[in-house]
């Protein structure tokens, strides 16, 4: 006859097994949560939001090596992505997708060019770009390289982004930024 398991134990198994899936399985491949620390994505983003970040919509990194899951979908421009600062690899960042590998990037009159062609999409063309920072020069024109992107801010008077420090290689990608959660009168689908 099987002994039947205590009601605590049964309830501390389940504990366990919870917090295996949610630091094993769910975090550093499924979806992060993120607080946003800045207003440099204002006003798509706001300081104090909490977001959550797809991982494995890019092919999620598996942790400790230089692998990565294969991709659901190519990274493209507007999307608004987390990665780790090339700067500092103890932060993570959030911006706005820009430029992909092998576009000419250039912003001019406060607004961006991509292989010449001024970027019309509401996202970008309702914005002003600033031209601050050592990457972006009036008319200066930047080559994205070979496994690299460049990022900008929303709010491109308040944020250092690619302009400041150049390029986000691709194995900094951390995920896309799906939702805000928090604050309640603030839930909704990041675009």
């Amino acid at each position: 006859m099987a002994k039947k398991k205590s009601a605590l134990r049964e309830w501390i198994e389940a504990a366990i097994f919870a917090a295996f899936l949610a630091f094993c399985i769910i975090r550093p491949f499924i979806v992060q949560a993120f607080k946003i620390p800045t207003g440099s994505m204002r006003p798509t983003l706001l300081e104090g939001d909490l977001i959550l970040v797809n991982k494995f919509i890019y092919g999620a990194k598996i942790p400790f090596t230089s692998f990565r899951l294969p991709a659901v979908k190519e990274i493209k421009r507007g999307d608004v992505i987390v990665f780790i600062y090339p700067e500092d690899k103890k932060k993570d960042f959030i911006k706005r997708m820009v430029g992909l590998p092998g576009d000419v990037v250039e912003i001019k009159s406060g607004t961006i060019y991509i292989n010449d062609n001024p970027l019309l999409d509401p996202v970008f063309n309702q914005r002003y770009y600033y031209n601050r920072g050592d990457f972006t020069n009036e008319g200066q024109k930047l080559i994205v390289p070979a496994n690299s992107y460049f990022v900008l801010g929303d709010n491109s008077g308040s944020s250092k982004d690619s302009r400041y420090w150049g390029f986000v290689p691709k194995d900094n990608i951390l995920g896309e930024a799906m939702v805000i959660y928090w604050p309640p009168q603030r839930i909704r689908i990041i675009k």
